[in-house]
């Protein structure tokens, strides 16, 4: 393997301290499509778990994060008419890296994203020539040779579960060691061969990874902007309670990123970290942002009692779209008492025979109860449902378009339909390339792309043979916006919360109040032509 930027072998005294390494961890700004209604961007959970671990291990990190760095400063991106820039410019993330800079590490989790990651990447590397270089991030675990013959500057890639191996990856650095034995890496040796070393044992006591490591004045980026990917309250962090999710859903990545081990942190762990931020940064509200949040009733029970017990006034949400197992009358009484306000649920599909296809473990009745029975609890409430599956004809489709109206007819809030998007690292992927309906190029990363954010109705490349790209696309569009004009014509005291909330430009109870406070905000902003490129 290439040993060219290994530290202490270049060191004339020897390794460095590790307080004198300089780390810095870099996300990438967000690409949007230049049609897109909503750029939203929350702190980087993923970065921030990082320096918490390499930290506690005595390394200091600085990140550097490009979109929160520009928030609401949308930019033509030169390379692409179809999409534009939403944070700084390379030049001027590079700007704020020191010549002398030993590692980057960069956040690669979109693969919709990676074409302007890629350039990130390129031209870190030729700025800083005696770095190491490293990514991770779902689109890095998932397409991680395809990532390494884009990008040959990267010296390596941390594959799933990051804290461990990135660590053992500065050590290596650090003392000039050879790091191919190191778990979880892959690279190219110095034949230009892909090179993987297996995946890493996830953590097992994820109490004992440090809570993520946040600054005030990182914060403060996100909360006076009003920015978030979430139900927004003023002054909100994201925050998970576990990692993982037991189950094998054919459209998710997590088997791919985390495994099928889903671990939660204790309770005690769980508080004590709420209770720090309100002590700390003065939050009034966290988003679980887990992939499965609530499965085991003790616990989220357990969660709220001492929210209780502890007088702990918060305002919080589950706004991923959780399962609906745990999520009973006694339950939702003990989140609303809490201060829960808003529940997504993701029953993803209407068709019985969608859900046994791409393996959603449901029962659709008892989750439709659980919703109603949080709207009568007076929750906000969300379902999320996907259409545009491969095996899907119009039947199937209609099954899921009547199951989002009959719910927003009945109270739920919001009602999100997308057109399915073969991620990879996800079962459909593999199946979709495996018959070669995939080719994994830049095509495809935009495909993705508009999948993602754009609100047009042409350009989309769909995997449905059965129905046109196009139709999937009216049903989309038309579904969204009639289940709220459903919404607000029968429950008409939702027009004076909406007026409320934008008045105030911050509070947001809903997605759809946030999406239009951030196009408010983006009126505010400015499009330009690149800046210092």
């Amino acid at each position: 393997m290439n040993n060219k930027h290994l530290a202490g072998a270049n060191a004339p005294n020897g390794p460095k301290e590790k307080k004198d390494m300089k780390v810095f961890l870099v996300r990438p700004s967000i690409m949007v499509h230049r049609r897109a209604l909503d750029f939203g961007a929350a702190p980087s959970l993923g970065l921030a778990y990082l320096a918490g671990y390499i930290q506690k291990h005595g390394y200091t990190s600085t990140i550097i994060d490009s979109a929160a760095e520009g928030l609401g400063h949308i930019q033509n991106w030169e390379l692409s008419e179809e999409f534009n820039r939403h944070g700084i410019t390379p030049a001027e993330t590079i700007a704020k890296i020191p010549e002398d800079v030993d590692v980057i590490g960069v956040n690669a989790m979109m693969t919709s994203e990676w074409p302007m990651t890629r350039e990130l990447i390129q031209r870190l590397r030729a700025a800083f020539p005696n770095a190491l270089l490293v990514a991770g991030g779902e689109h890095i675990t998932a397409l991680s040779e395809f990532s390494l013959e884009q990008c040959p500057e990267l010296d390596a890639l941390a594959l799933g579960e990051g804290e461990e191996t990135f660590y053992e990856l500065l050590e290596a650095h650090r003392k000039g060691k050879d790091f191919s034995s190191i778990p979880g890496l892959a690279f190219q040796n110095d034949d230009g061969e892909y090179v993987s070393t297996g995946r890493r044992a996830r953590i097992r006591d994820i109490d004992e990874i440090p809570w993520p490591l946040w600054t005030i004045d990182y914060l403060k980026k996100f909360w006076d902007s009003g920015r978030s990917n979430g139900v927004s309250s003023k002054r909100d962090v994201p925050f998970l309670v576990s990692r993982g999710c037991p189950y094998q859903c054919t459209f998710c990545t997590n088997t791919q990123m985390w495994t099928n081990r889903y671990i939660l942190r204790s309770v005690d762990d769980t508080i004590a970290e709420i209770q720090y931020y309100i002590d700390e940064f003065k939050i009034t509200g966290v988003q679980l942002f887990d992939l499965t949040a609530v499965i085991k009733k003790k616990w989220i029970l357990e969660f709220c009692q001492q929210l209780k017990d502890k007088n702990i006034k918060i305002r919080w949400s589950l706004p991923t779209g959780t399962r609906s197992e745990a999520l009973d009358v006694e339950t939702l009484t003990m989140l609303r008492d809490t201060g829960c306000k808003y529940i997504g649920y993701a029953p993803e599909s209407g068709s019985e025979r969608s859900l046994k296809a791409i393996k959603k473990k449901i029962d659709l009745v008892s989750l439709t109860r659980s919703v109603m029975q949080a709207k009568d609890l007076g929750f906000v409430t969300r379902c999320n449902l996907i259409i545009g599956f491969p095996h899907e004809t119009r039947k199937d489709i209609y099954q899921t378009l009547r199951y989002a109206f009959k719910v927003a007819a009945k109270g739920v809030d919001e009602v999100w339909v997308s057109i399915i998007m073969p991620l990879p690292g996800t079962e459909l992927f593999n199946d979709l390339r495996k018959r070669g309906e995939i080719e994994v190029n830049d095509e495809f990363l935009f495909h993705l792309a508009r999948l993602n954010h754009a609100f047009s109705l042409s350009n989309m490349l769909t995997h449905n043979p059965h129905v046109s790209s196009f139709e999937l696309c009216v049903y989309k569009f038309f579904t969204i916006y009639a289940c709220y004009l459903i919404g607000y014509i029968l429950y008409p005291s939702r027009i004076v919360r909406t007026v409320r909330n934008l008045m105030s430009g911050t509070n947001a109870d809903s997605f759809f109040e946030h999406r239009l406070l951030n196009i408010l905000h983006r009126k505010k902003a400015t499009t330009s032509a690149p800046g210092n490129y």
